[in-house]
């Protein structure tokens, strides 16, 4: 099984950037999609961005395009995220998780971390 576990989280300002990690362990992550996902409160999952095994297939949600960017790194078994322009609607709590599958939707990722909260002021 896939532990999952995101740092990198905090409080900030608009226009901010903050940069998430996801460090993987319990076996190799290298031939998992790996997605970024985030609930606000009292809201369902959102999709932010995913990453296919080999680096491609990146894709990212419409509010956060342009402004946000997902790597990885299969010899440290780490996804992170980019977070540029931070804006008050991303606060969240981001949470990396893992497909066997490509897909961008919840339903397509088995192992979820615990997640990061992120908060955006105005």
């Amino acid at each position: 099984q896939l532990q999952l576990v995101e740092s990198g989280g905090g409080s900030v300002e608009a226009g901010a950037s903050l940069r998430l990690s996801c460090a993987a362990s319990g076996r190799t992550f290298s031939r998992d999609t790996m997605g970024w996902f985030r609930q606000a409160p009292g809201k369902e999952h959102e999709f932010v961005a995913v990453i296919r095994w080999d680096g491609t297939g990146i894709s990212y949600g419409d509010p956060v395009k342009g402004r946000f960017t997902i790597s990885r790194d299969n010899t440290k078994n780490t996804l992170n995220l980019q977070m540029n322009s931070l804006k008050p609607e991303d606060t969240a709590i981001y949470s990396c998780a893992a497909a066997r599958y490509y897909g961008t939707g919840v339903n397509d990722f088995a192992d979820w971390g615990q997640g990061t909260q992120v908060t955006v002021s105005s």
